[in-house]
């Protein structure tokens, strides 16, 4: 006879990341907004607790704010995070993270392919104060290893931008904590319901929540998450000082729209991959760069796919004439909205050259990168199939 199952095992198969925090008063089904940049105190003792750590209550929104803070934790609790930092781009939280462990004459491991706007940051500030920069390919983990002795940190995207590289996080994690070099991965493209670079090893996580997370085209926002330890360096060594704070509005888009997260990166996953198989069918189109399609065991930490990724065509085909002919998929630089999006990388490389990722690294100027957004993929496909006819020399 089979035993009745205890009501508390139900309980204890709900992911905790799926319990929503909550800190609020009334019990409001949307967070409030703390649109306020100060907060008064009734007492000087009162005042004087906040100084000494004794109390947590905000002082001045420039550092902390319910609203931002209650985003902050559930970052935290969706990567299986200790604690979290919000900020007002993504790269506010890209260059906070690395100025707080990074000094002059120390060395960062990166990837090649690496976000433009951080080898930007790495060429054009870091350089500037004696920072040295490794970039690796990062699919191949020996000479990723191998790179890690003597340094700082190790800054990683797995995927990589434009080029959609993987690196198998848990072997460069591993290796990394042997030789005390702190771990960074930006994961904005698979979010943390597809992968969670902390439980293999990773020491933090950052997130352009302009993306997924917001996911409407409506915020600039970025996040970073790891342990306490590492969230309070990043607070005490840079955060108060840069100014990079996340507004409470923009920290209130972000909450309400991860109610959706899930939904909407189903779609992306499904019509994503839909898109790309439909893509390597096609004579004009010689490569497809989604990490689907890629053997290698960075693929080892995904449970999903974003739907934003790159393919190259044919010489048969006018990238300029392609992207102009798209008609409900547009051009735009970034991803992660509604908006189904395209961006040659011929118009990138047009951008400087001494800080240009694409030039130093070989993008070839026949790659397109497509964000699949919440359209019906078989209304993008013949969107793509129009514009081939049209662009065929």
């Amino acid at each position: 006879m089979n035993e009745t199952p205890r009501f508390d095992s139900y309980r204890r198969a709900i992911p905790d990341t799926l319990i929503p925090v909550r800190d609020d008063l009334f019990d409001a089904a949307v967070p409030p907004i703390y649109q306020t940049s100060l907060f008064l105190f009734e007492s000087y003792r009162e005042l004087e607790d906040v100084f000494s750590g004794r109390s947590k209550k905000p002082i001045y929104s420039r550092g902390d704010n319910p609203t931002v803070r209650l985003l902050e934790r559930r970052i935290a609790q969706m990567e299986g995070a200790e604690e979290a930092r919000a900020f007002s781009s993504g790269m506010g939280a890209i260059a906070a993270t690395i100025l707080a462990f990074v000094g002059p004459g120390d060395r960062i491991v990166t990837v090649r392919h690496v976000y433009s706007d951080a080898f930007r940051f790495f060429e054009k500030v870091l350089k500037r104060f004696g920072v040295i920069i490794d970039y690796i390919d990062g699919t191949d983990t020996e000479r990723m290893i191998a790179a890690l002795p003597g340094a700082r940190l190790a800054y990683l995207e797995n995927p990589t931008s434009m080029v959609f590289e993987l690196q198998d996080l848990t072997a460069i994690g591993e290796a990394a904590r042997r030789h005390g070099v702190v771990t960074i991965v930006d994961n904005s493209w698979a979010t943390p319901l597809y992968q969670n670079p902390i439980a293999v090893g990773i020491d933090l996580v950052i997130h352009a929540a302009s993306k997924y997370l917001g996911g409407q085209s409506d915020t600039v926002a970025g996040l970073v998450a790891g342990s306490r330890a590492h969230i309070d360096r990043i607070n005490g060594e840079v955060f108060p000082y840069t100014g990079a704070k996340l507004s409470p509005f923009e920290a209130w888009l972000v909450l309400k729209n991860l109610d959706t997260l899930p939904l909407r990166m189903r779609h992306h996953h499904e019509a994503g991959l839909e898109v790309a198989s439909w893509l390597n069918s096609i004579d004009a189109v010689t490569n497809v760069m989604h990490p689907a399609f890629a053997e290698h065991p960075g693929k080892r930490t995904f449970k999903g796919y974003g739907g934003l990724f790159s393919f190259e065509v044919s010489e048969q085909i006018d990238v300029a004439a392609f992207v102009d002919a798209l008609r409900l998929v547009r051009i735009g630089v970034s991803w992660g909205g509604p908006e189904s999006l395209v961006v040659p990388a011929k118009a990138a490389l047009s951008i400087s050259p001494e800080t240009n990722v694409f030039a130093r690294f070989g993008v070839s100027d026949r790659t397109i990168r497509l964000n699949v957004g919440l359209h019906d993929a078989k209304n993008i496909i013949a969107d793509l199939e129009q514009a081939f006819l049209v662009a065929t020399r």
